[in-house]
């Protein structure tokens, strides 16, 4: 049988287990052109607790009653698509479920030889893609320049701080808690991180980015986008990738420093990183060859069984995670 996680109600503020439903279907059987595939890595993001509410925006929200999306990765179990055959490891959307049906033309073969599979969902998937997209087409760094980036040792955050570093900038990042803070300086090399738990958030960033902030690259929004503004440079960049502290509140945080953006000639940006779908194969080959030298790390949260996936995307809006966060569904 195939287990699925349906969307049972619409959140009002936080996400709850109740807000989910899981149940029981037949496996079902691909069609001409599909495939089938067994899913063995379900993706969590943030991007899903917006996906839950029936508001316009980039994408249409999740009907009650359907599948929660996700990005999986699994294996080909039956295909009627000559480009595929039983076996194969591919990237897929099927959401949260153990098996699903795809077009050929929606399903990706990934090579798993020099990374795991695991690693298409994230530090070389739609995350790491994130990063590599907004960092260099809208946050433009250069040699020299200070980049901040909130949730530092996320998914997108921690693949950001890396790449500046690569790029030859200062990378300054926040986190929530010393582990975080050092894994973040001491394990993936950036030059300072502001736990934002401590309560001095401002104080912190001013002395971790003395010659002040050229790029920040925003994952949180709220206050730590509010502090960082203070600190932007004459024609910095801000990088709107996410903004994971307002999606659970019920009225939107006030924002005080937008007159930084005036006054300093900021460009602000936001991204999604569908914009740039038509070269995914670029940034991803770029990725894989920086994991593949040593010059990216990277680190996974994992939670196993598709029923703990609610739970897995609670603690994620909590910031409860470490690193990436995946379920492992087989």
């Amino acid at each position: 049988m195939n287990r699925q996680v349906l969307l049972a109600s619409r959140p009002q503020g936080p996400v709850t287990e109740e807000n989910f439903r899981l149940v029981e279907q037949a496996i079902p059987a691909p069609g001409d052109g599909e495939v089938l595939v067994r899913n063995e890595w379900l993706s969590l993001d943030p991007y899903m607790r917006g996906r839950m509410n029936d508001v316009k925006s980039y994408v249409p929200p999740v009907q009650l009653g359907a599948v929660m999306v996700g990005q999986t990765v699994g294996e080909v179990v039956q295909s009627r698509d000559a480009s595929f055959k039983s076996g194969d490891k591919v990237l897929t959307s099927l959401g949260w479920q153990l098996y699903g049906v795809a077009r050929g033309s929606q399903v990706t073969r990934i090579d798993t030889a020099s990374v795991p599979a695991s690693y298409y969902l994230g530090i070389v998937g739609m995350p790491g893609m994130t990063a590599w997209f907004g960092l260099n087409e809208i946050g433009k760094p250069k040699a020299g320049e200070t980049l901040v980036v909130s949730a530092a040792s996320g998914a997108v955050g921690s693949v950001v701080g890396q790449l500046a570093k690569i790029a030859g900038c200062r990378a300054v990042g926040i986190a929530g808690g010393k582990a975080k803070c050092d894994y973040v300086v001491n394990e993936l090399g950036f030059d300072a991180c502001v736990d934002h738990k401590a309560g001095r958030v401002f104080d912190d960033l001013r002395a971790a980015c003395p010659a002040g902030v050229d790029v920040c690259f925003e994952n949180v929004g709220g206050e730590m986008l509010d502090t960082t503004l203070r600190l932007m440079n004459s024609f910095s960049r801000v990088v709107v990738c996410g903004l994971i502290a307002e999606y659970n509140a019920t009225q939107p945080y006030g924002y005080t420093r937008l007159r930084s953006v005036l006054v300093n000639r900021i460009r602000m940006q936001g991204m999604i990183v569908f914009d740039w779908q038509d070269r995914y194969a670029e940034a991803r080959d770029a990725l894989v060859r920086h994991v593949v030298a040593g010059k990216l790390k990277y680190r996974e949260s994992v939670i196993d069984g598709i029923e703990n996936a609610p739970r897995g995307l609670i603690g994620l809006l909590r910031g409860e995670n470490f690193g990436k966060q995946l379920v492992r569904l087989a």
